[in-house]
Parts: C-alpha cells; sequence; structure tokens
C-alpha cells in the first residue's frame, strides 16, 4: 500500500488541529486548522452577539443562593443547634475535597474554584443560624406569657421554713478493762521443775470520754476526747525454781575392831555373831554377850540400842 505525500494533514489525536506527515510517519510538528479557527470565531461571535439578560439572570441566581442559605441556617438553628454544625461542616469538606481532589459535577461544582463558591454558602449558613438564634433568645415567643399595664399579678405566698432539726451534743463515759501482763521470774531459793504464782495479777481500769451528737434525740456519731488510766493493771509473776537438789552422801565403811567374829554393824567393843546377843551384865540370855559401849553403824539386828541414840550398852 502507497503511502500518502507529506504534507499536512488533520491531527488522528486532535482533530482541531493540522499535523505533518513526511511521506513515513507524523512528527511532532503540529499548526491550526483553518476550520477550527473559523469555528472558534463563530463561536465568539455568537457569544459577543448573546442577549444581556443571561448576565441577569445569574446575577439573581446569585442572590437567590445567598438567601436561601441564610434562611436554611436560620430553620436548622431553631430546629437544633447540631443540625446547622453539622450541615455546615459537610458543606466545608465538600468544598475542601472540591479545591484539593476533583470537582463535582453532580452537586454543580464544575471547578475547582466553586469550592470557594462552597465555602462561601457554609459561612453563609452559620451566618443565618447565628442570626435567628439571637433573634429566638432576645424576642418573647407568642407561647411566652406577656404581662400588660394594668393587669394584676398574684403574689406568691412564701413557703413555710422548715423546722430546724434539733442537734445536742453530750458527753459520755466508759470504764474498759486494761488487761494484765504475765511474767516469769528465777528463783534461786526454789527446787528445780517447781513454780509458784508470787503476784496474782489484777486488770487495770481505763476511763474513756466520749463527745455524742445527738440529732432529733438519736445518737449520730461519737468521737474519743480523751483516756485515762483511772488503775493500772498489776502484772502477775510467777516464780520458777532453779536450786540444784543436795548430792547424796557416800555410805561410811564398816570398820570392826578385833578382826572376824564380830558383827559389822556395831563398832567400838565387839559383837560376836550369835543367834542373839545382850549387853554383859543385863538381864538378857544371850547366848552371846557384849562388853559395851557399840555404836550403831548399821542395823541394830541384837536390839541393843534401848533409847534410841545410836550408841548401846552404855550403862
Amino acid at each position: 500500500m502507497s503511502q500518502p505525500p507529506a504534507a499536512w494533514h488533520p491531527d488522528p489525536e486532535n482533530p482541531s488541529q493540522l499535523r505533518w506527515w513526511d511521506g513515513h510517519r507524523w512528527t511532532d510538528a503540529t499548526s491550526p486548522s483553518p476550520a477550527a479557527a473559523v469555528t472558534t470565531q463563530s463561536a465568539a461571535l455568537a457569544d459577543a452577539a448573546a442577549p444581556t439578560p443571561a448576565k441577569r439572570r445569574t446575577g439573581w441566581r446569585i442572590a437567590g443562593i445567598i438567601v436561601g442559605a441564610l434562611v436554611v441556617g436560620g430553620l436548622l438553628a431553631r430546629l437544633s443547634p447540631i443540625a446547622i454544625v453539622l450541615v455546615a461542616t459537610a458543606v466545608v469538606g465538600i468544598a475542601l475535597y472540591v479545591l484539593l481532589a476533583r470537582p463535582l459535577p453532580a452537586l454543580g461544582l464544575r471547578s475547582r474554584p466553586s469550592g470557594l463558591i462552597a465555602l462561601g454558602m457554609a459561612a453563609l449558613l452559620v451566618t443565618g443560624g447565628g442570626i435567628a438564634s439571637a433573634s429566638t433568645g432576645g424576642t418573647p415567643t407568642a407561647s411566652d406569657p406577656q404581662p400588660f399595664v394594668g393587669a394584676s399579678t398574684a403574689t406568691p405566698e412564701p413557703s413555710p421554713t422548715p423546722t430546724p432539726t434539733p442537734t445536742t451534743f453530750e458527753t459520755a463515759t466508759e470504764e474498759v478493762a486494761i488487761p494484765f501482763e504475765k511474767t516469769t521470774v528465777d528463783d534461786a531459793l526454789r527446787d528445780q521443775g517447781t513454780t509458784a504464782i508470787v503476784t496474782a495479777g489484777v486488770n487495770g481500769v481505763k476511763i474513756i470520754t466520749y463527745r455524742v451528737t445527738m440529732v432529733d434525740g438519736v445518737e449520730t456519731a461519737r468521737e474519743v476526747v480523751s483516756e485515762t488510766v483511772q488503775t493500772a493493771p498489776v502484772n502477775e509473776v510467777t516464780a520458777r525454781g532453779t536450786k540444784a537438789p543436795a548430792p547424796v552422801a557416800a555410805p561410811v565403811p564398816l570398820v570392826q575392831q578385833g578382826g572376824g567374829g564380830c558383827d559389822p554393824n556395831y563398832s567400838g567393843a565387839c559383837v560376836p555373831i550369835s543367834s542373839d546377843v545382850d549387853c554383859a551384865g543385863g538381864s538378857g540370855d544371850g547366848p552371846g554377850y557384849t562388853e559395851g559401849p557399840v555404836t550403831i553403824v548399821g542395823s541394830d539386828i541384837y536390839d541393843l540400842d534401848r533409847d534410841g541414840d545410836g550408841i548401846a550398852c552404855d550403862r
């Protein structure tokens, strides 16, 4: 297929201009299309020849928008202050979105500068709400009672003063026992393992004074004013014996004079070992006799010590 010759041809990407074809490919050189220039001039002439009432309609439209925003703000303020705050916040958010992101043709905001118009509407809403709030707060409404000159007003009767509840303060005392303590001491005069109470314990007495609050005859509070020890407690003392027992004396060895044949229970004179022994010269009938005197060092098996002084046959 043959290529068209080099020349200016309509731009395949933008029909309103011409692009140079070098015989093989499209170049970057462009030129305004004569037909587009004629169309632009015709449109300009048509706009210039348009009647002026369109501008007047635009002015009336702007005035209507201003009045409408003020009225809507007033209605929202009377309805609820929160409602006007929410609506104004939403309008400001839309305006910022249009200014910073992209237009919203669906809402009539076809260009970014139209976001400024939305900000103005938010300001008008707030202004209308403020005016409505001020007029509502300062001007009485038909529902408010309006006294007229000459009308008699009823004087309110004074409410009865409540009788104050009588509050009194009293003083009360209370005796409280102070428990005694128990102690233990060592006693060297008492045997080990023995104990004895040497001082009996006695509880003490403490006087507590209270300040009592009485409301209408009923106690409501009580606080301690003072505490006084009337009688001090007497501690119980227990003695514990520490005296060691005396050692047992060793038995005295029996010593008999004269060697064997003498009973070891006696010393001094020899007491023969026999079935019975009496003092010589006495009334006993033997068969054994001792001259005496003899000392009882063991058991008096012959019953020689009649008077129990430990010495036998001494008379």
